[in-house]
């Protein structure tokens, strides 16, 4: 029996063919049923995400399995020769869903999502009864490798978006977000992205203002905040904690003089200022304001570019421990059909 891994990902696929072969939800069901219909193939895990579609199957025919798999898909292609597949058997495919479920393969290295989502996509194909004696062997090897990778390496260790910088010295500041309120000065798209960054580690409370005042009514709607008008925005400002600020005004929106006064009306809470602007919304002053935390675009992406380099200084402390668990599994594969040659040779 061998473990095939065949797919496309972000790295040999633009996205315009990629969401071609998304599997939705709906429509995992119905093609595991179709999949493991292939001759000497009996089980089969499907693996549909933004990055990468990937069918891990486990089949005593590995080349008729990858024509036969692709032939399902062929409609989806619309006759684009440019889709690039890559076929991996063990011990490659083991290797490759290892490094997947440690963040190895990713866009961003060492990020977590792709776990959740690899453990979601087994849950549903071993509910399906789709899987069996070796997927399950090799996503619960492949589950436990992932652990591992993470507490015994700084992989995962520090931020590697300036949204993600922002949470991170947010809780230094603050300690627990939750009751944190934050106003948006500008609705760009990092801004955006930060917002909801700071939404998944707990704040409740977020008001946009935005020159455009529709843009600020569509953005307050879709992360659950509250709409204000651009000049009024200085109302709110002895409520807030956080400010982050995109407007593309061609001078400071906020000085030291200005700030000076809101601050002594906040009675020494902290304040931490977000500035995404270019030019700089905020200026640099204000950072000599006792209780204010100001950082620009460049200080967060430095703060990011940092954490990035240390984690690829992890990556070959992360190839050896996941060498040592494809050794092992492969082994257990070898084990398996001796002990059961008839596996290779079903009637």
């Amino acid at each position: 029996m061998n473990i095939l891994c065949t797919g496309i990902n972000y790295k040999t696929t633009p996205i315009h063919l990629r969401e071609r072969f998304a599997v939705p939800s709906q429509e995992v069901k119905k093609l595991l049923n179709q999949i493991r219909q292939i001759e000497g193939l009996n089980e089969a895990v499907v693996l549909s995400t933004c990055n990468r579609v990937e069918f891990y199957v486990a089949t005593i025919c590995p080349q008729l399995s990858v024509n036969e798999i692709q032939n399902l898909l062929k409609d989806r292609a619309a006759a684009d020769s440019s889709v690039r597949w890559y076929h991996h058997t063990a011990p490659q495919s083991v290797r490759h869903l290892f490094r997947v479920v440690s963040g190895l393969d990713s866009m961003v290295l060492g990020e977590t999502e792709v776990l959740g989502q690899v453990k979601r996509a087994y849950a549903e194909a071993l509910g399906l009864g789709a899987t069996s004696r070796h997927l399950n062997k090799l996503f619960q090897n492949a589950f436990r490798v992932a652990k591992s990778v993470r507490s015994e390496t700084l992989i995962t260790r520090g931020p590697t978006s300036v949204g993600a910088a922002a949470v991170e010295l947010a809780e230094k500041i603050f300690g627990s977000l939750s009751a944190c309120k934050v106003m948006v000065l500008g609705a760009g798209e990092t801004s955006e992205r930060t917002v909801r960054s700071l939404l998944s580690r707990g704040v409740r409370s977020i008001i946009v203002s935005n020159r455009t005042y529709d843009r600020a009514v569509q953005l307050a709607a879709e992360v659950g905040g509250v709409a204000m008008r651009f000049d009024h925005w200085q109302d709110a400002f002895s409520d807030i904690d956080i400010l982050i600020s995109s407007t593309r005004a061609p001078h400071a929106l906020l000085t030291e003089q200005k700030l000076a006064p809101l601050m002594k009306r906040r009675r020494q809470r902290p304040l931490f200022l977000i500035d995404l602007g270019v030019p700089r919304n905020i200026q640099a002053e204000v950072n000599n304001l006792e209780g204010v935390f100001l950082y620009d675009i460049d200080s967060l992406q430095e703060i990011a570019r940092q954490s990035l380099a240390i984690r690829r200084q992890e990556l070959n402390s992360c190839e050896v421990l996941i060498e040592q668990h494809v050794h092992n599994f492969v082994g257990w594969i070898r084990r398996a059909t001796a002990d059961h040659p008839y596996l290779e040779h079903p009637a």
